[in-house]
């Protein structure tokens, strides 16, 4: 049996990827390493939990000794490595918290794979999962490829950026075999809700403000999570080693046309009148170097893999509200206790 190793596995993009691997390959082992921080949840993937082709590990890829005996024991034949610290505002609160985790965690996962796999990369590969905030801030015009400039801005982008350089030179220097891609940004359920969707979904249920950064008028590109990780599966199982991949939803939304039409669909939902929620708009002090707006161009997974996605922005959005509603007990979980401190310090 192959054994893959995934990270971060009990987040939110990583539970959705797990889930696809442990359901579609049976003839794989996979172990999923998460730390179970704030953001990390076993609730997300207890489906799976008693598959006898699963395995969960709780651990930290900081603790440089405690990967290399992981390693050691299981001799990995692939890594998908999803495990990160991602919200901006919080990098700009504790931006060391995000060197320790995406910089030093990714490169003891690298150091790891390397050793164990240097007699012979034959069959290996290490995947590292980033973001298209690493390219920087767009105009009104153009897309981010792949070839596109690095230009972080924040301390969660620069970090992403410094571990996917470290993942590149690991490629030349050791010949490593990687894939790397870069993601707009994701949607769906089991999204913890310090993220712009969930977290309106959940204040809109609570009738609680919505906070929308300055005048709204940022522009982002939104990808519905279980198309991303049919494209993680595609590119792990088909893509080319040392290659790089943009993944996007060909979906660019301004802030606040989302949260209105994110208003609208909930006051359907929720048998409210029309416009009610819109009043629950609330603009608060700008995010301090805060991107005008990302794009992908993802023509290249298109292409070369046959990726695109499955559903529209709108059906991807009710179906993600949908499960909110459904999963009304994950929300009251997961918003209690230590973020609801962080809430209110954040927008207070």
């Amino acid at each position: 049996m192959k054994k893959i190793l995934i990270t971060g596995g009990a987040g939110f993009i990583g539970s959705h990827v797990v889930r696809r691997f442990v359901d579609k390959y049976p003839e794989y082992q996979v172990f999923n390493l998460d730390a179970l921080t704030y953001a990390g949840n076993l609730e997300n993937i207890k489906d799976i939990e008693a598959k006898s082709n699963y395995t969960f590990i709780k651990g930290d890829i900081v603790d440089e000794v405690f990967i290399n005996e992981l390693f050691s024991i299981h001799n990995f034949d692939g890594v998908l490595h999803l495990a990160a610290e991602s919200h901006v505002d919080r990098s700009i609160e504790d931006p060391l918290a995000f060197v320790k985790t995406n910089v030093i965690g990714t490169m003891n996962l690298l150091n790891a794979a390397k050793n164990q796999w240097k007699d012979n990369f034959q069959g290996k590969r290490f995947y590292h999962i980033s973001t298209d905030e690493v390219y920087g801030s767009l105009g009104a015009e153009g897309l981010f490829t792949e070839t596109t400039s690095y230009d972080p801005n924040s301390p969660y982008s620069a970090s992403k950026a410094s571990s996917d350089h470290f993942v590149r030179a690991y490629g030349e220097t050791y010949g490593l075999p990687y894939v790397l891609t870069n993601c707009s940004n994701n949607y769906g359920s089991y999204h913890f809700p310090e993220k712009l969707i969930p977290l309106f979904i959940n204040n809109i249920i609570n009738n609680k403000p919505l906070p929308v950064y300055g005048d709204g008028n940022y522009t982002r590109d939104w990808l519905f999570v279980e198309d991303h990780a049919i494209a993680i599966d595609l590119v792990f199982h088909e893509g080319k080693n040392h290659e790089t991949y943009n993944i996007g939803g060909f979906n660019e939304w301004k802030n606040i046309d989302l949260v209105k039409l994110l208003c609208s669909i909930m006051d359907e939902k929720l048998g409210r009148s029309k416009g009610e929620s819109q009043n629950l708009i609330t603009y608060v002090k700008d995010r301090p170097g805060h991107d005008l707006r990302y794009a992908i161009d993802a023509s290249k997974i298109n292409q070369q893999l046959g990726w695109k996605p499955s559903v529209t922005f709108e059906e991807g959005l009710e179906k993600t509200i949908n499960w909110y509603l459904n999963n009304k007990e994950w929300l009251e979980n997961v918003t209690s206790g230590v973020y609801k401190e962080y809430y209110q310090k954040q927008y207070s």
